[in-house]
């Protein structure tokens, strides 16, 4: 099936509520100097979850920085903020939660640009379509879509604005290949996964998470993966199979017709974060300065 080439690249960003020291700093920085990053991207939204947010999923949660602050820096600049809402465990009496239904209220009534959620349980969407109608809902990786008939009902579904697919179906190019235009522009990939190619416990990983998110007590469980003690290497994350790089963003998927690229980090430190916007975002000529004007002005308060 033909495509129709895009010409910009957005990136979906981490770390909304936990770095939005990081991103006070870098946000202008990127839109006062657009010529030290690449024209061909954008940044398409900032997501992330304060802590002790029971409908939080994907990642255990730290960001502490008040949401009406939050949320008025994506604002100033344009962009999108998401609540990464993607618990699988819901149940209906998880949905009265106030502190939740609070941060959706507030993004629910927020400017021009619509924000959106993060969204695995489908109790959950339901609630938050009637309630809170100005949102947008983004189909989480945390479903594990591995199997691409599932995953194209998932973007064939209304519902969401965006799916992001399982990592390991990133390079699924032939079948990808049979997608329409309409499908593509929905289909949000994980750029940076650092997790085992082989990985059989993906799901329970994440249903972990979401017990602890929800103060359960949690079943023994333990990530089998090769070098798991290294913890997130940037560089072993480019390495995995499913890793997509600006070269395969520029040369292969905005030829394809995809537009929308997640990068993943919210539980990494800022310092990790700059080399992930440095390596997709900034031309290599100004990636120096970028590091500088952001740790010799700022070090103190980022890192």
């Amino acid at each position: 099936m033909e495509s129709v080439k895009k010409e910009t690249a957005y990136y979906h960003l981490p770390g909304l509520f936990e770095f939005y020291e990081f991103y006070s700093v870098f946000l202008p920085l990127f839109y006062d100097h657009r010529e030290y990053f690449y024209d061909w991207c954008e940044i398409g939204s900032v997501y992330g979850a304060p802590s002790d947010c029971i409908w939080g999923g994907g990642r255990t949660s730290f960001g502490d920085h008040d949401p009406l602050e939050a949320l008025s820096l994506m604002e100033k600049y344009g962009i999108s903020a998401r609540l990464t809402f993607s618990n699988s465990l819901l149940t209906e009496g998880h949905l009265s939660d106030k502190k939740c239904n609070d941060l959706c209220r507030l993004f629910d009534a927020g400017s021009k640009i619509r924000n959106g959620v993060i969204i695995h349980s489908g109790l959950l969407l339901d609630y938050l379509k009637e309630k809170y109608p100005n949102l947008y809902f983004v189909s989480s990786t945390t479903k594990v879509l591995t199997d691409f008939q599932r995953f194209r009902e998932e973007v064939e579904r209304s519902d969401f604005l965006y799916v992001v697919p399982d990592f390991r179906l990133n390079k699924a190019f032939v079948r990808l290949q049979t997608l329409t235009e309409e499908q593509r522009d929905k289909v949000e990939f994980l750029c940076n996964e650092c997790c085992f190619f082989g990985c059989k416990d993906r799901k329970r990983c994440y249903e972990a998470v979401s017990r602890k998110n929800l103060g359960e007590v949690c079943p023994d469980f333990s990530c089998k993966a090769p070098d798991i003690r290294e913890g997130y290497r940037f560089s072993k994350a480019m390495e995995n199979p499913g890793f997509i790089g600006i070269d395969d963003i520029r040369n292969v998927y905005l030829p394809m017709g995809f537009s929308n690229f997640k990068i993943e980090g919210r539980g990494l430190g800022s310092a990790l974060i700059l080399e992930f916007l440095l390596y997709y975002m900034t031309k290599p000529e100004y990636q120096l300065r970028v590091r500088e004007e952001i740790y010799l002005d700022n070090m103190l308060d980022l890192f």
